[in-house]
């Protein structure tokens, strides 16, 4: 527990002038620094319009993880990289009650003289690692004060996967999207445009071909995979990768080999313009499937009737392709051909990247509708395997079926980016029960034994409901069916049981979905513990990896209240000591003149 007065050592900031100013000054002079003993910052939607852009990470997010040599280039003009520094003192994001109350504290200078009282701001704060002494990964992972950042990532295959075959298996269009973000403020991770805007646009992409029918005749097997930990150091995408090398059950059905094209979903809630929904296809490298892919993202946009969706070629000047997980398929296989949707060109249009103000405020609908409505015709068009991707077969009445829908795109941006209704909307609820109201998209710790079927209390809320909608919308049985399951289980190895959270009974559907287990390839659970492993040369990205924990940790808060000064209480104290011994002097006198006076008479 740590008290600091405010009137002396507590600094309160407005977000701007944290950005501009107390950054650079703790790092340029550390006595300046060693005299803080905390920062409150108030935050709040009015700064959005006030500042031209705040983003805490740096030019080239995660830079090291590059695939290309030009690594000074600037994607993210906003970065500061603040979140990146260290700081020997606390900094709190207050709510609007939090602000109120030492606004309130703060507007009593005058009474404060008056009544030699002092305002102080008590935090507990108190972490594990710190406590035991433990300030590295492999120290505190020993000691076990800390746990490794991952989570659960999520993958799903339309239509589903004959595991126990492997005849006939089919070439894949693997599409990818991400599910955490990060900030400065580790609950606050909301990442609306980057990256859950692309993520909406999968699920609404997914949701659309869900009532296309024929899928299991067409010549291309479409598999959509959703990632967690990819804010710090590609977890989950290096992750799936090692998974697909061991073969093991988590990605069971799928091979590397077989995967064709990459098609990742990245930010897309800033694409509109004056009524045009703009976006920008990076792509990897010249081949014949990124040619496919591209072609197929301009039939996709040419079969819109209103034209209000352009899909434009990124800048050949840019370095490669813009953070994203495909840098892991990339590092993996330099041959992989893929393509990165954007809302940008050269350089983020976000300005909150990685910020805490990249909220729902940050993104507009229409935009991701218009990303996922592009996307699900360009994985239909895909999806036929013509080499003639103008042919009738993509062409027909078929692909101007597939429509969005919108209402289920703007209901679902609720969900993932607002407290109000957030997780506890009716759409999560019929699949889930949440744990948690407000949705914070930080990737989280991984409790307990990596597996492809863990223990749901391990599993975040997101990923939980990621595998139950992915289940039911890819899944063979649809609407009312008659086979229940009980305690999340199924009598058939090709059938999952969705629902089982939301309902007594779940329903038993077909569909290949997994689980993935998403940490550092360079970390082993063993008897119950994590162990580091010895840097690996054949893992190019392993060897740059800094191993991300998390420290154990209690409730964080922090409280503000009135204390009476200690230089009163001492002012009072020397008052009494002084009356006292004014007292028993007097008493002395008073005694000494009474016995004089009894000894006269």
């Amino acid at each position: 527990m740590l008290k600091i007065w405010l009137s002396r050592t507590l600094f309160w900031l407005q977000l701007m002038k944290w950005k501009i100013s107390l950054p650079g000054m703790v790092s340029n002079d550390l006595s300046f620094a060693s005299k803080i003993g905390g920062v409150l910052i108030e935050s709040g939607s009015s700064f959005q319009q006030k500042l031209k852009g705040l983003s805490p990470d740096k030019m080239f997010p995660q830079a090291e993880f590059s695939p290309y040599k030009n690594v000074e280039y600037k994607w993210n003009p906003m970065a500061s990289s603040i979140m990146w520094k260290a700081y020997n003192f606390p900094v709190y994001l207050l709510s609007e009650s939090g602000i109120t109350a030492v606004q309130k504290f703060l507007s009593k200078k005058d009474m404060k003289h008056k009544t030699y009282t002092s305002d102080v701001a008590e935090f507990n704060m108190v972490m594990e690692t710190t406590k035991a002494g433990t300030h590295n990964s492999e120290a505190c992972l020993q000691e076990g004060t800390c746990l490794p950042l991952g989570g659960y990532s999520v993958w799903s295959s339309l239509p589903p996967i004959n595991v126990s075959s492997s005849n006939n298996r089919k070439p894949i269009v693997l599409t990818v999207a991400s599910m955490d973000s990060a900030s400065f403020f580790r609950d606050k991770s909301f990442g609306a445009d980057s990256p859950i805007s692309g993520l909406v646009a999968f699920l609404g992409a997914v949701d659309a071909l869900s009532r296309v029918v024929g899928f299991s005749n067409l010549k291309k097997q479409l598999v959509f995979l959703v990632l967690t930990g990819e804010t710090w150091g590609y977890l989950g995408s290096r992750r799936f990768l090692h998974e697909l090398d061991l073969h093991s059950d988590a990605v069971a059905g799928l091979s590397d080999t077989m995967i064709e094209t990459v098609l990742e979903i990245g930010s897309v809630g800033k694409g509109s313009s004056g009524g045009i929904n703009t976006f920008f296809a990076h792509k990897t490298r010249v081949s014949s499937a990124t040619n496919m892919t591209l072609d197929a993202l301009k039939i996709a946009q040419d079969s819109f009737t209103s034209k209000n969706i352009k899909i434009l070629s990124a800048d050949k000047t840019n370095p490669g392709i813009p953070p994203s997980s495909t840098m892991a398929f990339m590092k993996k296989n330099p041959q992989t051909s893929a393509v990165v949707l954007e809302d940008f060109d050269t350089k983020f249009v976000n300005k909150f990247y990685h910020s805490h103000l990249d909220d729902l405020s940050n993104v507009n609908s229409s935009s991701v509708v218009a990303a996922a409505s592009v996307v699900a015709r360009t994985l239909y068009i895909l999806a036929t395997g013509s080499k003639d991707t103008s042919s009738s077969a993509t062409s027909s009445s078929a692909l101007g079926s597939i429509h969005v829908n919108a209402s289920f795109v703007e209901e679902l941006l609720a969900c993932l980016l607002s407290c109000e209704p957030g997780l506890s909307c009716n759409l999560v609820k019929d699949y889930i029960s949440p744990t948690n109201t407000c949705p914070g998209n930080y990737a989280g710790v991984m409790s307990g034994e990596p597996s492809s079927n863990p223990y749901l209390g391990y599993v975040s809320d997101v990923s939980r409901f990621l595998w139950n909608f992915l289940a039911e919308k890819t899944s063979v049985q649809k609407g009312n069916t008659t086979s229940s399951c009980s305690k999340g289980t199924c009598s058939r190895t090709d059938q999952v049981c969705i629902k089982a959270e939301s309902n007594k009974e779940g329903t038993c559907v077909v569909s290949t979905t997994r689980y993935v287990p998403a940490y550092s390839t360079r970390l082993k659970y063993a008897d119950g513990a994590w162990t580091i492993l010895p840097q690996n040369t054949s893992d190019s990205m392993g060897m740059v990896d800094p191993v991300w924990t998390e420290s154990n940790w209690n409730t964080i808060s922090v409280q503000v209240y009135t204390v009476q000064h200690s230089a009163y209480d001492n002012a009072v104290l020397v008052a009494g000591i002084t009356v006292t011994l004014l007292a028993y002097i007097g008493i002395m006198v008073a005694e000494s003149f009474i016995a004089k006076a009894l000894k006269q008479d």
